[in-house]
Formats: structure tokens, C-alpha cells, sequence
């Protein structure tokens, strides 16, 4: 299916920096849930990621990381995600986060 260039603009994806990590014992597959800071604009916004294959919590404190910002809060057991963290599955289907190679401002916009 495709879709026009003026709905993918509606999706907001930005940068922002893991500044806390919890484990999330709850949840169905192994995750962390992620406080997430997207700068001044946007603020803080909680993330659940099934990111435990890949990544250590002490690993994650001050990496960045790409994720839309305009879903709508979805509860995942006892939490409430307030944004998606964008990853891509590798050969076992285990997720790697998407993530700046190079130092960029909190809260830019992907475009």
C-alpha cells in the first residue's frame, strides 16, 4: 500500500536522548521502558522498547535514539507508552535501535 508524501509528513519523528531506564517485568516480551528527552518543544516522553537482546540499561544512558512522537499514548500492561522508539529487526528479528551517527540537537525533525 502506499501513501502520499502529505500523510508521511504528518508522522513527527525526532531525535531524542535516553536519560532513564527501568526493567519492564510486566511486559509480555523482555523490554526497558525509556525516559526519553526530545528538548525544549517536545519535552519528556516515556518509551517501552524490546530492546534487551542488543543493549545493556548502563549502555543506553545518553544514547540517541530516533522515535515519532505524535502517536496517540498506548498502555502496554501497567504503562503508558508516549512514543514510539524506531528500531529494525536483524536476522533473529531481535531490535537494533535507529540512532544518530553523529551528534545532532535534541528534537530535530526527520525529514
Amino acid at each position: 500500500m502506499q501513501i502520499s508524501y502529505n500523510e508521511f509528513d504528518k508522522v513527527d519523528i525526532r531525535v531524542g536522548k535516553i536519560v532513564h531506564i527501568e526493567d519492564f517485568p510486566e511486559a509480555r516480551k523482555p523490554a526497558y521502558k525509556l525516559e526519553i528527552d526530545f528538548g525544549p518543544e517536545i519535552g519528556m516522553k516515556w518509551s517501552s522498547a524490546q530492546i534487551t537482546v542488543h543493549y545493556q540499561k548502563e549502555d543506553l544512558l545518553g544514547k540517541l535514539v530516533i522515535a515519532v512522537v505524535n502517536f496517540p499514548p498506548k498502555q502496554i500492561g501497567p504503562f503508558m507508552s508516549e512514543c514510539l522508539t524506531l528500531g529494525v529487526p536483524d536476522k533473529n528479528g531481535d531490535v537494533v535501535l535507529l540512532s544518530p551517527t553523529k551528534s545532532v540537537p535534541l528534537g530535530g525533525k526527520m525529514f
